[in-house]
């Protein structure tokens, strides 16, 4: 009697591993309306950060959608995008001899949401090579920086708390 062999299972595209470092554009920040879900202990992170209460982060920074909470957006009048409601620019600063870009921050950044802090390793931009490198054409941190392997993206793919190691920018926010 003959077997056939079975060859092992290539893996997903990403196997080889990818690269991701923050260059603070803000661009995953803004774009199209939709969701930055915040859960409950996110939200007392948030207030504990901001020193006020979770009521009052709420009340100012949140809106209900469908039992959940999503992070406020606000229309951005010069560009016509919807950008969370922390998205900050901040001017440009130089001495003249060279061009400075304006720089979008998050002021919560070390409490970001856990939406936030696992971009860009989410299901849908590891779906497949191509949305990767659809997504990768509006944040230039994509394909450069610091490598992650298979699990390290899998694990934040999958994550449901905040990960112990999150992708960051280069200078260490």
């Amino acid at each position: 009697m003959e077997l056939d062999v079975l060859a092992p299972a290539a893996g997903p595209w990403y196997a080889d591993g990818l690269k991701f470092t923050c260059t603070q554009c803000g661009n995953c920040c803004t774009g199209g309306p939709g969701f930055v879900w915040i859960s409950q202990m996110e939200i007392v992170r948030l207030g504990e950060f901001l020193q006020i209460s979770p009521e009052e982060v709420v009340e100012k920074y949140c809106r209900k959608v469908a039992g959940k909470f999503s992070l406020i957006e606000n229309r951005n009048p010069a560009t016509g995008l919807y950008d969370c409601v922390f998205l900050k620019e901040i001017p440009a600063q130089g001495d003249g001899s060279a061009v400075v870009h304006t720089r979008r921050v998050c002021p919560v950044y070390p409490v970001r949401p856990l939406q936030c802090r696992t971009w860009p390793f989410w299901e849908m931009n590891l779906s497949s090579r191509k949305i990767w490198d659809h997504s990768s054409g509006r944040c230039p941190g994509m394909n450069r920086g610091k490598s992650y392997g298979r699990r390290q993206m899998e694990e934040l793919r999958d994550a449901t708390d905040w990960p112990a190691a999150v992708p960051t920018s280069g200078d260490g926010k």
